[in-house]
């Protein structure tokens, strides 16, 4: 859990409730807060005298006076600028710290988004929905297995420890009422990504574009991997125009495909289910992929999945 700034109010409780006789877990559950929370405040604000909750709220806030000081006017200014490209905080705070050796805690950068908001500022707009999001079983075809389908169990052990680069998954994001699609290929290790709209969730139409988005970085294809969607029909073309290994994923295993569903999730963010795919244009499908590919990611040491996939050191200063 984290940890939260305390008031001048719950810092007299906590004297109140210590005197009173009552141990840290108690006093937490009395004020609402973590049991952390009351150790933390009482190994940071305790005088010689022992807790004086005065004192105590005096030193907290001299302490949040001079740490804010230290992050110039500049700084904040960059970490709005990523915030406003959809960054999450986590991101931001590990970007600063790879690049340019800023420390500032991602629960900071949370606390400055709820004042920027307390404020009127729309900072907190760019923040990720956090919903959890029910497994679409649509794109299974219950109607039979897809013909020479190659199962995962096939697919080369090295693939599952994106070691290398090469090793894609591919789905297609639906819109609404099922009008139109969007392509959406992931790479495993860098999780680099690649987005094209359709007009129809055709094996045609579907395969013509993995074929054209995938053509151009040929040289870093080794493997694809997909769910069992009717739309993957074409999965022998695709594989002998790209010259790579095409398997299936087992039905219902979504965690197979992680990176992808991912992926899916993160576009999600800026075409809800709700979003008429016909609205969408090509230049905002592009827009979504630079920009995704472009993030930092964590789970990457805070670099970028164009960074990873290509090799090279982007510095993102503005």
């Amino acid at each position: 859990m984290n940890y939260t700034q305390l008031t001048q109010e719950q810092r007299y409780q906590i004297y109140a409730l210590l005197k009173m006789g009552h141990n840290q877990t108690e006093i937490a559950a009395v004020i609402g807060t973590h049991k952390s929370t009351v150790s933390r405040e009482l190994g940071r604000n305790k005088g010689l005298r022992g807790y004086r909750p005065k004192q105590a709220h005096h030193q907290a806030l001299s302490r949040r006076r001079h740490s804010r000081k230290r992050i110039s006017e500049e700084t904040w200014e960059l970490i709005e600028t990523k915030l406003q490209m959809d960054w999450s905080p986590e991101q931001v705070s590990g970007w600063l710290r790879r690049h340019h050796a800023i420390q500032i805690s991602h629960e900071w950068i949370y606390q400055y988004i709820l004042a920027d908001k307390q404020a009127g500022g729309d900072l907190y707009r760019h923040l990720r929905c956090q919903k959890k999001r029910r497994k679409r079983y649509g794109s299974y075809d219950r109607r039979g297995k897809l013909p020479n389908r190659v199962s995962i169990e096939e697919r080369p052990a090295i693939v599952e420890e994106r070691q290398r680069i090469g090793d894609w998954e591919v789905d297609t994001i639906i819109g609404k009422r099922h009008r139109q699609a969007i392509v959406t290929l992931t790479e495993r290790k860098s999780r680099y990504g690649l987005l094209a709209k359709v007009d129809q969730r055709t094996a045609d139409q579907v395969g013509d574009a993995v074929i054209e988005l995938l053509q151009p970085v040929a040289d870093r294809l080794h493997t694809l991997t997909a769910d069992n969607g009717k739309e993957f029909a074409d999965h022998e073309r695709i594989a002998r125009d790209l010259q790579a290994d095409f398997f299936f994923a087992h039905p219902y295993a979504a965690w197979e495909r992680g990176a992808n569903e991912n992926m899916n999730g993160l576009v999600r963010q800026y075409i809800p289910k709700a979003r008429d795919l016909a609205l969408v244009t090509d230049e905002n499908v592009i827009g979504i992929m630079n920009r995704l590919n472009h993030r930092p990611r964590k789970c990457l040491d805070f670099r970028s999945p164009f960074e990873v996939f290509f090799g090279q050191s982007v510095a993102l200063t503005s």
